[in-house]
Order: structure tokens, then C-alpha cells, then sequence
């Protein structure tokens, strides 16, 4: 894997560099030795899954807070999506800024999302497969989530979501003593 760019401190874009054949290619989404070596954490407690039916589905912005925070590494296995992370880390210089990319199988990328940092995305093709390894097992009393189109944020999303679970729509606006990380492990 190769690094592309570094969007806020610790967000890492990749691309994976595959290896083609006739029978297609084979690509690494992970390799513990060199993404330990750009930083991620090297030992992954859980791998989720998910798929999105129609394009317009947004999930996010989720993340945990400490001790359950957790890192993650994100990538799109069919489809496509507008992928965003928040910074919600007090003591980074982009506390409160976000990036956005998107991710597809075709352009290969791969986003390492650090802990502290919420993380949503947008589906925009149908029948789009996310797969995420993260660093910490659920943790429910430690979930939380900012609603994708909290004023404080202004992010630009490419379109309006057609489907978002009611979980998800019904997500707070930012509040620090609810969402940062930093604000939780002091309390």
C-alpha cells in the first residue's frame, strides 16, 4: 500500500497497489507490519461488515470513546461512497474540521480513520459493501454519534440522503461534553 495523503493528523488515505492477472488481481487491505510502521495501531479486536442496498443510504457519523476508542481502517469493497471523519480530538489542530473522499473499488483507496475521530459516509451507487477493521470491540455505553448534517460541521455532502436509519436521524447535534473524547475520560 502506498500513502496518498494525510488529511488531518493521523487520517491516512492508501491505495493499494494490486496485482494483476488474467484471472483479475489480488490486492492487500491489510498488512499489520507496514501500517504499524505509518502508525495505525497493530492489533485489530473486530471486522464489520456492511451493505447498502440503494445508493443515497448514509450511516454516520459514529465513533467511541475511550477506553473504547477505537481505530479504523476502512475500505469499499462494491460500490461507492462519499466517506467523511470528523476530528473531534480537543487537542488537534483540526478539532472540529473534517475530510471527505471517495472510496470505490476502482480507485483503490483505502482510509485509516485514528481514534477520536467520527467517521459516516454516503452511499452513492446501489448494492455498495463496506468492510471495517477496527482496533476495540463495540462498546455500546461508549457509542456515540453526530448527525450528518449538524450545523456546527457544515459538511458538504455530494447529495441528500434517501435512506438513513431512524437511529441515525435521530443522532444529537454536537455537544463536547457528549462527544469529545477528551470532555468523557475527564468526567
Amino acid at each position: 500500500m502506498r500513502l496518498i495523503s494525510s488529511p488531518l493528523p493521523g487520517m491516512m488515505v492508501l491505495e493499494a497497489e494490486p496485482r494483476v492477472d488474467e484471472r483479475g488481481f489480488f490486492q492487500r487491505c491489510y498488512c499489520r507490519r507496514e501500517l504499524a510502521a505509518l502508525g495505525f495501531p497493530p492489533d485489530l479486536a473486530q471486522a464489520n461488515f456492511s451493505f447498502s442496498e440503494r445508493a443515497g443510504t448514509l450511516r454516520g457519523l459514529h465513533h467511541q470513546l475511550a477506553p473504547s476508542a477505537e481505530a479504523k481502517l476502512v475500505v469499499c469493497l462494491q460500490g461507492a461512497v462519499h466517506d467523511v471523519v470528523l476530528d473531534l480530538r480537543p487537542d488537534s489542530p483540526t478539532y472540529r474540521c473534517h475530510a471527505a473522499l471517495e472510496l470505490s473499488p476502482e480507485n483503490r483507496r483505502v482510509v485509516l480513520v485514528p481514534e477520536g475521530c467520527a467517521q459516516g459516509f454516503l452511499t452513492l451507487r446501489d448494492a455498495t459493501s463496506m468492510l471495517y477493521l477496527v482496533t476495540a470491540p463495540y462498546d455500546a455505553a461508549r457509542e456515540r454519534g453526530i448527525r450528518w448534517d449538524d450545523p456546527a460541521f457544515a459538511i458538504r455532502w455530494p447529495r441528500s440522503p434517501k435512506v438513513i436509519s431512524p437511529r441515525d436521524a435521530a443522532l444529537p447535534d454536537f455537544d463536547p461534553e457528549h462527544h469529545d473524547a477528551a470532555a468523557a475520560a475527564a468526567a
